[in-house]
C-alpha cells in the first residue's frame, strides 16, 4: 500500500500501515530496530535517505512519527522519550521568556511540576483556569503575553471534558496557540487537531503503546511553521525516543484500536456496576449523562474512553483501602495499559499538587480499566469496596 493510500484510509488501516513500506531489500512488513547512532555519507553532505545521527532521525522512529501523524491526521509527527520531554520541547519551541500559559486547574501533576518549578523559573508565567469554562478559560488570557492555551480533555483524574472547537476559537482571537493533551482519550477517540487545535501532544506510554513496557511521548502539527520549530527544538534538546523504544511504541500503536473498543466496553460495565453503588458517593465519566461534560464529549469523542473516577463513601481512609484491598486492578501508577491499574491520585500520581488550587480530593480513586474479563474487574471492585 502506497503511503498516500495509507494516509486517507481508515483508522485501524492507518494505525497499520501508515509511515512505513516494506523493505525493498527484504520485504520485511514491519519496520526493523535500526540500531545505529551514526550512518555512512557518499560523499560530504552526501546523507542517505536524509539520515546522518540518529538524534537527528533514525528510521524505526521516522516509521513511528509517520503513523503518529497520521492516526492523528496531521502533517507531521515527533516521537520523544517521554510525555514529560514532549510537553518541555512544546514550552522551548513555542513559548519564551515573558511569556505566559493558560493549563487547566486539574492538570496532571506532572504537567503541572513541569510549568510551575521548571518554565516558572526561566519567566513563563501561567494561569489555572477550568477547561469546561470556555468564559473562564478566555479570562485567564493575558492579552499579549499568552503564548499557549493548553488543555487536556478529559483531564486527568477528574475527567472534565473542554469543548476543543471552542477553545480553539478563544485561543485564535488571543493569538494563542491551543495545545490538546490528548493522552486519556487516546487518537483512536479523538483527534484534536480536526476541531481546531494547534498541536496535539501524549504520553505514549499510555494507550499508544498500551503494554506498560515503554516510556515515551509524541506531538502532531498540522502547520509547517510550528512543526518546522518542533523539528528544531527536538534535535536541539535531544529528548528523542531511541529505536527499541519507537519499536515497542509503534508496535502498540497497530492494535490501538481493537484495545480502545475493549477499554471502552469494560469501563462501560465498570461504571454501570459503580453508579448508584452506596458504597460510593460519586462516579465520575463522561460516558454518563450526570456528567457535566456529557454533551461535549458525546460530539468530539468516539467513546468515552478506558478511565474511571470514583469517590468513596467513609472518606480518605476507606479510599486508601479500596486500592489497598484491590487485586486483580493492581496498585499502580500510570495507566493505559491492558492490564487494569488502581490508584490515589492525592498520595500518588498528583501528589505535586496537594496545598495547591489543583489539589484533589482525598477520597478520590482512579481506574485504569484494562482489558481482562469483564467478570473479574467486577468482582475484584465489589471485594475492594468491602
Amino acid at each position: 500500500m502506497t503511503q498516500e493510500r495509507a494516509n486517507k484510509a481508515g483508522f485501524e488501516t492507518r494505525a497499520i500501515h501508515a509511515g512505513y513500506e516494506p523493505d525493498e531489500m527484504t520485504g520485511a512488513v514491519i519496520p526493523p530496530i535500526y540500531a545505529s547512532s551514526t550512518y555512512k555519507q557518499d560523499g560530504v553532505g552526501g546523507l542517505r535517505g536524509g539520515y546522518e545521527y540518529s538524534r537527528s532521525a533514525n528510521p524505526t522512529r521516522t516509521a513511528l512519527e509517520g503513523a503518529l501523524a497520521a492516526v492523528e491526521d496531521g502533517e507531521r509527527g515527533f516521537s520523544f522519550a517521554s510525555g514529560l520531554a514532549a510537553e518541555d520541547t512544546i514550552i522551548r519551541a513555542l513559548t519564551g521568556a515573558g511569556g505566559h500559559v493558560v493549563i487547566p486547574d486539574d492538570a496532571y501533576g506532572g504537567t503541572f511540576r513541569l510549568f510551575d518549578k521548571v518554565a516558572k523559573v526561566w519567566g513563563l508565567d501561567h494561569t489555572p483556569a477550568p477547561v469546561a469554562d470556555t468564559e473562564a478559560m478566555a479570562a485567564a488570557i493575558v492579552p499579549g503575553r499568552t503564548r499557549l492555551v493548553w488543555v487536556e480533555t478529559p483531564t486527568n483524574p477528574m475527567l472534565t471534558i473542554g469543548d476543543i472547537e471552542a477553545l480553539a476559537g478563544v485561543a485564535h482571537d488571543a493569538g494563542a496557540l491551543l495545545v490538546v493533551d490528548n493522552t486519556f482519550a487516546s487518537p483512536y477517540l479523538q483527534q484534536p487537531l480536526t476541531l481546531g487545535a494547534d498541536v496535539v501532544v501524549h504520553s505514549t506510554t499510555k494507550y499508544v503503546g498500551g503494554h506498560s513496557d515503554v516510556v515515551g511521548g509524541a506531538v502532531v502539527v498540522r502547520d509547517h511553521e510550528l512543526a518546522d520549530k518542533i523539528a528544531f527544538h527536538q534535535n536541539a534538546m535531544g529528548a528523542v525516543s531511541g529505536p527499541f523504544d519507537a519499536f515497542l511504541t509503534h508496535r502498540g500503536l497497530k492494535t490501538l484500536g481493537v484495545r480502545m473498543d475493549r477499554h471502552c466496553d469494560n469501563a462501560e460495565r465498570v461504571v454501570e456496576f459503580l453508579d448508584g453503588d452506596p458504597r460510593v458517593t460519586e462516579v465520575i465519566y463522561p460516558g454518563l449523562t450526570s456528567h457535566a461534560g456529557h454533551e461535549v464529549a458525546s460530539r468530539q469523542m468516539k467513546r468515552f474512553g478506558g478511565m474511571v473516577s470514583f469517590r468513596v463513601a467513609g472518606g480518605v481512609d476507606r479510599a486508601l483501602a479500596v486500592c489497598d484491598r484491590a487485586e486483580v486492578f493492581t496498585l499502580a501508577e500510570s495507566l493505559g495499559g491492558i492490564e487494569s491499574l488502581i490508584e490515589h491520585p492525592g498520595r500518588m500520581t498528583h501528589a505535586s499538587v496537594a496545598g495547591t488550587d489543583l489539589e484533589v480530593p482525598d477520597d478520590l480513586v482512579r481506574l485504569s480499566v484494562g482489558i481482562e474479563s469483564i467478570e473479574d474487574l467486577v468482582a475484584d471492585l465489589d471485594r475492594a469496596l468491602g
